[in-house]
């Protein structure tokens, strides 16, 4: 298990699973306090800990892929997890924390897989590029495709096609290979740096100023369509696993939110 790491993006202090491949870290410490959690956090080493408020988990990322020296490298949040693969566990758990996907299950998959992901969030009635457009602000992501045009043209296409689906891995969940995070990680972060200075956050919300962790949602899909088509990495390599919520998800508020957002133009202002 040494090899494999799985950080647990936290602002808080939460339950945490009894396993000792997932480390929890405090992400966003510089903003909030060091070691107030008593988790480790990401404002050590190499790290972008104070643009928390803005990159939201991926001050983790960003913390894990500079600082851990390990073959296998991932991210989940403290109240989204992926779920174990064994249907017989699943069918007898009694909380959501006996379906979190095992270290174990962790070791033995990554001999057959490079790439672990949430299965896709699919929209539906909405594009990705629609479904930010309602509830967000779409000048994000059309920022966004300027700076992927200037830095990485080769990508445009990708950019293209993939806002056009509807559908995508969210949440900024994965585990990988190192060299797969790696190359992913050298690739998102100089776009994000970039965008900092193309959008003002002075007049957004404290929710809406977390957009940037939200372009990384949406632009993980246009790296990993640019990998497929490159061969770089293949479908064969890649396992989908379903999502486990450590809490209850109000699915009808969060349906009334997606309605208004698409048919009224009311913009998100919380999570759900």
């Amino acid at each position: 298990m040494s090899d494999i790491r799985i950080i647990i993006a936290t602002t808080k202090k939460y339950r945490m699973p009894e396993d000792e491949v997932y480390l929890p870290l405090h992400v966003g410490a510089a903003l909030r306090g060091k070691g107030d959690l008593d988790y480790t956090t990401d404002a050590t080493g190499d790290n972008i800990s104070d643009k928390n408020a803005s990159y939201c988990e991926l001050t983790g990322l960003y913390w894990a892929w500079k600082n851990l020296d390990c073959d296998v490298l991932g991210m989940v949040h403290y109240r989204r997890y992926f779920a174990s693969p064994d249907r017989e566990r699943l069918k007898n758990a009694q909380t959501p924390f006996d379906r979190i996907l095992t270290g174990r299950e962790v070791s033995s998959l990554m001999k057959r897989y490079s790439l672990i992901l949430p299965t896709k969030r699919h929209y539906v009635i909405e594009t990705l590029q629609s479904h930010y457009a309602h509830t967000h602000y779409e000048e994000q992501l059309l920022s966004t495709r300027v700076i992927i045009e200037r830095m990485y043209p080769e990508y445009l296409a990708c950019f293209d096609r993939v806002m056009k689906k509807t559908s995508g891995h969210m949440f900024n969940m994965l585990i990988a290979r190192r060299d797969i995070l790696g190359r992913y990680c050298s690739w998102l972060f100089p776009i994000l740096e970039e965008l900092e200075d193309f959008m003002s956050v002075e007049e957004l919300s404290s929710y809406q100023e977390r957009y940037i962790g939200r372009i990384a949602e949406l632009i993980f899909n246009v790296w990993l369509e640019y990998e497929l088509e490159k061969k770089t990495i293949k479908r064969s390599d890649i396992l989908e696993l379903p999502v486990v919520y450590a809490e209850r998800v109000d699915w009808i508020k969060k349906g009334r939110a997606f309605l208004l957002a698409k048919f009224f133009h009311k913009k998100y202002e919380k999570s759900f």
